[in-house]
């Protein structure tokens, strides 16, 4: 298989990348074969893969332009992907320019694309580094430059959880992240969820594919997804599928469950 310029040579192009899948059923072009294979074989097993993926960019949007809204102007979006249109830079400093954004995330090629779409941008910026380390992101020099910590930061996880099992600890990273912020602070998280889906088959497929990936798949329901909100008040309406979160018209949240992804929004207080 040939190498684009834009795929560093560090990477495994024969192997799919959860970031290059998301990207793929986004209509993204920074994917490879292998990619598209698993992505292709995904869709098999559960058809709404790629309204999973829109109705999630969908959420990120809308929770933005709600923190946005409510005076934040400092992003930290750790597992950012691969930008696409739509992303947080673009909806924040359209609001206001002078917001800042910190994208994070473990690929390198979702960093280095990152890095050409953000030249120029002195207000944003990204970071290599695993959401799995969340001392290294915060002492990160790109993220110190950029984000001053004594006033409130919207940290975002989104479509990224379901990567990470219970036995790599999610809260203890919430919870570092959490004691690094100020009051004021907001934190978006979504994941795959099977609530109400279960016996369809579905999970054991996308199980089965993502295997082929560095990351498996661990699906929570609506209770552990809430949970991990520990310290923060949610906002309304809670976590609930992701159309179902202040969608911009009510028709937009009918037959939510099919987007797969649950999220929230919740803002910690003192």
């Amino acid at each position: 298989m040939q190498r684009p310029d834009w795929a560093p040579e560090t990477i495994d192009i024969e192997r799919p990348s959860v970031a290059r899948m998301y990207d793929y059923y986004l209509g993204g072009s920074h994917n490879f074969a292998a990619d598209r294979a698993a992505a292709r074989a995904m869709v098999e097993a559960v058809p709404e893969a790629p309204l999973m993926a829109q109705a999630n960019r969908a959420f990120l949007r809308r929770a933005v332009q709600f923190l946005a809204d409510s005076g934040v102007r400092q992003f930290l979006d750790i597992g950012s992907g691969i930008p696409t249109v739509g992303n947080v830079h673009e909806i924040a400093q359209r609001i206001d320019p002078e917001s800042r954004v910190v994208y994070v995330d473990v690929d390198p090629v979702a960093v280095a694309h990152s890095q050409e779409i953000l030249a120029g941008n002195d207000r944003a910026a990204v970071v290599q580094e695993d959401l799995r380390r969340p001392e290294a992101i915060l002492r990160h020099p790109d993220v110190l430059r950029l984000l001053d910590f004594s006033q409130p930061v919207a940290v975002m996880i989104v479509a990224v959880l379901h990567f990470i099992p219970d036995a790599d600890r999610p809260q203890e990273f919430l919870r570092t992240l959490r004691a690094a912020l100020a009051p004021g602070s907001y934190l978006v998280l979504s994941q795959a969820s099977d609530d109400g889906r279960a016996g369809t088959g579905e999970r054991a497929e996308a199980e089965r594919v993502y295997r082929r990936t560095d990351n498996q798949l661990s699906i929570r329901s609506r209770a552990e997804l809430t949970a991990l909100f520990a310290g923060f008040d949610l906002v309304e309406p809670g976590v609930v599928w992701v159309p179902q979160w202040r969608p911009d018209a009510p028709e937009h949240a009918e037959n939510a469950a099919q987007a797969v992804f649950m999220g929230g929004v919740g803002r910690l207080g003192g």
